[in-house]
């Protein structure tokens, strides 16, 4: 088994007590904050990238209940509509993400309110200087993606506190007490087949996963199980969700079919808010294809509340693509291919 240089696992472990902590945290840092009303907000804009800004992702997916619309933005320049009515959330763990230092500044200069959410770095003092509000993230984690507890709380916080968002602090404390039962029996002290994370990696072995989702909770824990599969296993993945997939990639198999099913493994994220409609589609959907893939590996949410059921899915998708890793003498932490990346445009 490879070694954990960065000590990834226990910073994947502490999840639960990471979110618990910047609920928290959240709550102080608001109060007093120069944040607008409640009705001068006519939309809710969350800049990010990676593994900072999907934590827009799980707002806009939970967040069903919201007055105003959320808007995800992964790029390098804010909308025209951005501006004095738009609460803005600046997302970035490390506060140095070159996407998310322009879209902020833009967002600034628009007169928007922005809530910069972070470690620190140039996004904490960009937004200071500016008059914004700075909600620091606890320092000394390994990965921006392992710090989604950090970066999703505050968000909720903000809403709740603002009045938007009523159910925002239930939602977090039902999340809570999920991730500790999940933690619980994926810790690496727990051996397959009682360690669902464990025997999901090994029924997963060497295939390549396609993993889809129902809705948008689906649909944003299957991108985040690409991700970590990518980022942490430094695997191929792939991902999709439905009903748009229903719509078009089902045409695309069975011509191949002698090739798929000895290399793709499909996983099924399944959730308890799915649309009674979605359900029999999904059903069907599976029948169609089963025959051109490896196996089918239904995977199920549980928890109280969307937040709790799609949080749920996600950690499970972090163990899974850790015990891929280690498994097959990967280090999960580092991420090398980004940095040299990095490295090359700075160049």
């Amino acid at each position: 088994m490879a070694a954990d240089s960065l000590g990834f696992l226990g910073a994947v472990d502490r999840l639960p007590q990471q979110l618990a902590s910047a609920h928290e945290t959240a709550a102080i840092a608001l109060d007093g904050a120069p944040l607008p009303s409640a009705g001068d907000i006519d939309h809710v804009a969350v800049l990010g990238m990676g593994g900072s800004g999907i934590a827009g992702d799980v707002l806009r997916a939970v967040g069903t209940s919201l007055p105003v619309p959320v808007i995800v933005l992964k790029q390098i320049r804010t909308p025209g509509f951005v501006g004095p009515n738009t609460l803005v959330f600046a997302l970035s763990y490390s506060g140095s993400t070159e996407e998310t230092l322009s879209m902020t500044a833009s967002a600034l200069d628009a007169g928007a309110p922005v809530v910069a959410v972070t470690a620190g770095g140039d996004l904490a003092q960009l937004v200071g200087d500016r008059g914004g509000v700075v909600i620091r993230c606890a320092g000394g984690l390994v990965m921006p993606r392992a710090a989604l507890g950090a970066l999703v709380a505050p968000l909720f916080v903000t809403l709740y506190h603002l009045g938007l968002f009523p159910e925002a602090h239930a939602l977090l404390v039902e999340a809570q007490a999920q991730l500790k039962r999940r933690r619980d029996q994926c810790t690496p002290d727990v051996a397959a087949p009682a360690n669902p994370a464990r025997e999901l990696a090994r029924r997963l072995g060497r295939s390549l996963p396609l993993v889809y989702g129902g809705g948008a909770l689906g649909a944003v824990a299957a991108y985040r199980w690409k991700c970590d599969i990518n980022e942490n296993a430094k695997a191929p993945a792939f991902c999709s969700a439905y009903p748009e997939l229903a719509h078009n990639e089902i045409c695309g198999w069975g011509q191949h079919g002698d090739v798929t099913r000895q290399i793709l493994s499909l996983v099924s994220l399944r959730h308890g808010f799915e649309h009674g409609r979605l359900v029999e589609r999904i059903d069907r959907t599976t029948e169609l294809i089963e025959e051109a893939v490896l196996q089918v590996i239904d995977v199920e949410a549980a928890g109280e509340g969307r937040l709790a059921q799609l949080l749920d899915l996600m950690y499970l998708g972090d163990w899974v693509s850790c015990y891929l890793a280690l498994d097959n003498d990967v280090d999960p932490g580092p991420i090398d291919a980004i940095a040299q990346l990095k490295g090359s445009l700075r160049g």
